[in-house]
């Protein structure tokens, strides 16, 4: 039943005794849409849609499918699509409230496209920077956190400003800003695709999600040390969205990284993106905690993120996975020019467990097997790579014959997948991955401040 799965957040286990009923029924449309509600469950946004399409293709009049189609369209940025079966949902439950907000929120942000395209230009878009005047903003006698020193990130710093946080407390505006400019003038220095090697006696610990999770953040720092010329970290992008405290998360990366330039790395996720930030939460957070000049800024900054990484020759790190046709080589990374938002349909797959490549599950892009990733892998002289983009129960996975490893660092993801968390150590003497898990700690209940947000709570009609 639909109601056990929930509580017991077992979601894997409700697609395949649905997948299941499907089969031995495949005329009841209440199986495909219940399928559909939780592949959505876990973002499996593009089986949820084929999902409540076939219930409405066997049953027009079935309102759930009207309402899991437009919660799937709405999760793949298909606003409009979204927009006419809400439309059809309020017209026929007027009086349903949760319904009605969706469709209004939906409306809202289709006006919104049409207003930004209408006023869009071919001209040079200016940097928020130039309207910034950082010397003369003042810091008010009463603010009493914690300061950069001479404009610059000291570790002293960053252990008063990750204090703050923890306590719930903005830094101010002016360090903010300062960060996110230092942030944009630093990355924009680096290569898309960034090389390092590690000597024999050295290692890095590779984290991957972590989604406005503050306190799980610094739950993998009192586990494995905070980062230092010692204690290098690699964070495989989407630091933001989901979560309460993404400008926590991401005020303490951008400050790490700016005090340890050389052994502090971000590497660009799907989620460093304005589409994400909206639909998903860290557009209005920053907007309710700051501006939106400053949602602008980090827009800016999140641009010039690295998209990948390459340790010792051999080991390529990065966000999603491979890529949607062969022959892609290192070099072709290395002269991505990345300053820009990502076009709807990219070269980048995910990852998928046949030969070849299918149809993405999360209904953009594309799944790659192991047979891809083989091909890649021996082109390009890498022993194996390390992404991240998905949940997985045990916070690690290995894959195509140990060849692909996916890492995601936020445990119980959105309160509620009850997943571990975990990192990966690589050493230079062997490369060999170490995985370390870790559960979930508690935080300050805090409602994260966006619409999408609750698709994880949608489809419950």
């Amino acid at each position: 039943a639909l109601l056990s799965e929930d509580e017991n957040k077992d979601y894997e286990n409700a697609i395949k005794y649905y997948s299941e009923a499907v089969e031995a029924n495949p005329t009841n449309a209440v199986y495909y849409s219940n399928r559909s509600l939780a592949y959505l469950r876990t973002e499996c946004y593009g089986y949820a849609l084929a999902d409540a399409t076939k219930a409405l293709e066997i049953d027009k009049n079935y309102i759930k499918g009207y309402y899991r189609r437009a919660t799937s369209n709405m999760a793949l940025g298909k606003f409009k699509a979204a927009l006419k079966d809400y439309e059809t949902v309020v017209k026929v439950r007027p009086n349903d409230k949760d319904a009605k907000m969706k469709y209004q929120e939906c409306n809202k942000i289709v006006k919104q496209k049409a207003f930004e395209r209408a006023i869009a230009s071919d001209e040079i878009k200016k940097s928020v920077v130039d309207s910034l005047d950082i010397e003369n903003m003042t810091i008010e006698d009463e603010y009493t956190g914690p300061k950069l020193e001479d404009g610059k990130v000291t570790a002293k710093f960053m252990n008063d400003m990750v204090e703050w946080f923890k306590d719930q407390k903005k830094i101010h505006r002016k360090c903010a800003y300062q960060i996110l400019i230092s942030a944009k003038d630093l990355l924009s220095k680096l290569p898309s695709l960034v090389e390092i090697t590690l000597k024999e006696t050295e290692k890095i610990s590779i984290c991957g999600d972590t989604h406005g999770q503050f306190y799980d953040l610094l739950h993998i720092f009192d586990l494995n040390g905070l980062p230092s010329p010692a204690n290098p970290y690699l964070f495989n992008g989407d630091f933001v969205d989901r979560g309460s405290f993404s400008l926590e998360v991401i005020l303490t990366l951008f400050g790490y990284k700016l005090l340890y330039p050389d052994c502090f790395f971000l590497l660009r996720g799907n989620h460093e993106t304005d589409n994400m930030n909206q639909m998903y939460g860290f557009e209005g957070e920053i907007k309710a905690k700051y501006t939106a000049q400053m949602f602008q800024l980090f827009s800016e900054v999140f641009q010039w993120l690295p998209l990948a990484q390459c340790i010792n020759g051999k080991v390529l790190v990065m966000h999603g996975g491979l890529f949607s046709e062969d022959g892609v080589t290192l070099d072709d990374l290395r002269k991505i020019e990345r300053n820009r938002q990502p076009p709807d349909s990219g070269t980048v797959c995910l990852l998928g467990f046949g030969n070849g490549r299918s149809v993405s599950k999360r209904g953009v892009s594309c799944q790659f097997g192991p047979d891809v990733t083989e091909r890649f892998l021996t082109e390009n002289k890498l022993d194996f790579i390390i992404r991240s983009h998905e949940v997985k129960p045990e916070g690690y996975e290995v894959t195509h014959n140990g060849k692909c490893i996916t890492v995601f660092s936020a445990p119980n993801y959105c309160d509620q997948m009850g997943n571990k968390g975990a990192y990966i150590h690589l050493r230079g003497s062997d490369l060999k991955p170490e995985f370390h898990q870790f559960t979930a700690v508690p935080h300050p209940n805090v409602k994260p401040m966006a619409y999408a947000n609750s698709l994880m709570q949608m489809g419950m009609m």
